[in-house]
């Protein structure tokens, strides 16, 4: 993903070689022994030849993580000990959204407004599980977004779990939407032509978002994009997959636990909250058009493509790209590749004729 995609590569890799320099006190629990790594030889059949470096570099250290509620503060010093440092130009801005009746201010980082313009928007949801990551780790990635497409673009910091439970992310990513509409004139932005993007949980979000734009009939979105998307809760729980899905980086075991942080409930649950997950939500009309990108034994594989076909099926417009032998996140830690590149060409295609048509 442009200069991002490299640094979150850098980032992951330097998290890997950065968990010789932790003390067991401090790794207590984030960390489960494995007799053979997830990224050994004998497993790499099933991965795009081009995509095995760069996850052989990484995969002994991610498939040895243990998400829970006792890992998960090492498991956020770890992640947050890099963080990709934005250009000096374009400018990026910190704003702080008030709300009322006793509600946190939404923080959001904006770049390429202009008072007076009339710009497409971006609205960036970063990825992380539900669990991890900040909007500062995006920074970059707004940064060339806002370049490439001319565009206004930001990325909200939206409250994590377990934490904060259901709806609480949504919430804070609706108040941004909001704050676009209501200071459009201020930020150089063109209504109509407002996208979404997110990757994994962020995509999941994205999903949600435009859900509740539909319900709540305030505003509009003339795409989203979802990169990976993670959007149900029942993988890996009530639906159970062939082993090639989920092998690599983000895990079953992974995803029960992002899901229940998120839900409040055991994911997988006969109820959860309503419209907290875009596979459970019955009516799919009337959503924004859609860019959905996965990789063929991502976790996510199975219910991305379930997704895309509901939405078709409802009437909705939506682009679906499915990378052969791509596990989850491999845009991140191989950008050079021509898979990744042709990927992120795809995406990037996607906002361009959205700007344009809209």
């Amino acid at each position: 993903m442009g200069n991002d995609g490299m640094n979150r590569r850098d980032f992951l890799i330097t998290c890997a070689a950065a968990t010789a320099g932790f003390t067991t006190q401090s790794m207590a629990g984030a960390l489960t022994p494995s007799s053979q790594p997830t990224g050994s030889t004998d497993s790499m059949a099933i991965v795009n030849p081009e995509l095995r470096p760069a996850l052989q570099r990484v995969s002994q250290f991610l498939s040895g993580l243990t998400y829970n509620d006792v890992s998960l503060p090492a498991i956020r010093r770890l992640m947050g000990t890099t963080s990709p440092a934005p250009l000096d130009s374009p400018l990026v801005t910190e704003h702080l959204i008030p709300r009322a009746n006793g509600q946190p201010d939404v923080r959001v980082y904006v770049t390429g407004n202009s008072v007076g313009s009339s710009k497409p928007a971006l609205l960036h949801i970063h990825g992380g599980g539900f669990v991890v990551f900040r909007a500062k780790d995006s920074l970059r990635a707004i940064q060339d977004m806002a370049v490439r497409h001319d565009c206004v673009a930001m990325t909200v910091d939206y409250r994590l779990a377990p934490e904060t439970r259901f709806p609480g992310a949504l919430e804070d990513i609706y108040t941004t939407l909001r704050w676009v509409y209501d200071h459009a004139k201020d930020l150089g932005v063109d209504t109509r032509r407002i996208a979404v993007k997110g990757e994994s949980a962020g995509a999941g979000h994205a999903a949600a978002l435009a859900i509740a734009v539909r319900n709540r009939k305030e505003f509009s979105l003339c795409l989203q994009v979802l990169e990976y998307p993670m959007l149900d809760d029942r993988t890996g729980s009530m639906k159970h997959l062939p082993k090639q899905f989920g092998r690599y980086i983000w895990n079953t075991e992974a995803n029960r636990y992002g899901w229940t942080s998120l839900l409040g409930v055991p994911a997988g649950s006969s109820k959860v909250p309503e419209n907290a997950v875009p596979a459970r939500v019955k009516d799919l009309t009337g959503l924004a058009s859609a860019f959905i990108g996965v990789g063929s034994i991502d976790l996510f594989a199975p219910e991305d493509i379930e997704y895309a076909q509901r939405m078709m099926m409802a009437g909705n417009a939506v682009e679906l790209i499915v990378v052969p032998g791509a596990y989850h996140g491999f845009d991140v830690l191989a950008p050079d590749t021509s898979v990744s590149r042709q990927f992120t060409a795809a995406w990037n295609e996607a906002i361009r004729r959205a700007f344009t048509e809209a």
